[in-house]
């Protein structure tokens, strides 16, 4: 059995958080988060970008300082020529990139490794053979993906390390609108950045008041926060090489230290979900995509 070290990152910020928010956050991982890589990047949405810039670039130096890789990860859904431009420019720096949009392809140089994120949507093996023919190296599968789907794409591919998204409010879908600016009375073009006030986003109801989704900008995420209850054994498995921890507001150095204690086998999945401070969740767990169920299921 492969009982290799399983390590973890901490994913691109989702959410619209202040520069000096943003910067807070950052210099506490620096210091004192046990993760082994850190995503940064502006991947929702375009219009952030320039707000965001100066801080991320201050944030990747003090985490490289604090020890910890840093990989930029490029956006989604660019939609207009300047966030094109951006993403490329981005792609083309040279240093190891997260591809979000698959149209980021053709400004990798050739033969250049990269990771492929969620929003790739990879959703079998063949995909995830041609994406390791061009230089993935690494992969976080769409979110809706079963464990047995993603080992079926590692035993296909074993040489991509599978990283699993392992917590956080799951990204369901992109939108060319901005639903968050609309339910302000807003445009997207003069949403005045309204998604800033909710910070891990802004939960939906159905019309019966039971929580639903969440909205961030113009991604749909869940309103349930995904918990892994699975035994680390089963995602080895899987070839599950890493977890991927997604920022929110609460007392994130809690939440990796619980993680940390489970990826080195200290504690099991049960222990987990029990030593999560529950002031750090934002809504509900679930984990029904990776036993295969209703997402919103919380299968252990």
């Amino acid at each position: 059995m492969n009982d290799a070290p399983v390590s973890l990152t901490l994913g691109p910020l989702l959410f619209n958080w202040s520069p000096t928010a943003l910067l807070d956050f950052y210099r506490r991982m620096a210091d004192a988060a046990p993760v082994d890589r850190v995503y940064l990047g502006e991947v929702v949405c375009g219009k952030r970008a320039p707000l965001a810039e100066a801080a991320l670039v201050e944030a990747a130096d003090i985490l490289e300082r604090g020890g910890k890789q840093v990989v930029w990860s490029a956006p989604s859904l660019p939609i207009t020529k300047r966030e094109s431009n951006s993403a490329r420019e981005l792609i083309m720096t040279g240093g190891l990139v997260e591809l979000n949009d698959i149209s980021g392809l053709s400004s990798l140089p050739r033969g250049a490794e990269f990771v492929a994120g969620p929003f790739l949507n990879i959703y079998n093996e063949a995909a995830a053979a041609e994406l390791m023919r061009l230089g993935c190296s690494r992969l976080c599968p769409n979110v809706e993906l079963s464990l047995a789907a993603i080992g079926a794409i590692h035993a296909a591919c074993p040489e991509i390390e599978i990283e699993l998204f392992a917590f956080g409010r799951l990204p369901l879908a992109l939108s060319g609108r901005c639903h968050h600016a609309h339910l302000h009375g807003l445009q997207r073009d003069g949403c005045q950045f309204v998604c800033d006030r909710d910070p891990d986003g802004l939960e939906v109801a159905t019309l019966e008041g039971r929580g639903f989704l969440a909205l961030n900008g113009v991604m749909t995420m869940s309103q349930g926060v995904q918990i892994i209850d699975t035994p680390l054994s089963k995602l080895r498995a899987a070839g599950v090489g890493a977890l991927r921890l997604s920022p929110h507001t609460g007392d994130m150095l809690e939440v990796i230290a619980a993680y940390r204690r489970y990826a080195d086998g200290v504690i099991d999945a049960e222990e987990l979900r029990a030593e999560l401070p529950a002031g750090s969740l934002p809504g509900p767990m679930v984990s029904g995509y990776l036993a295969g169920v209703a997402g919103m299921a919380l299968a252990g």
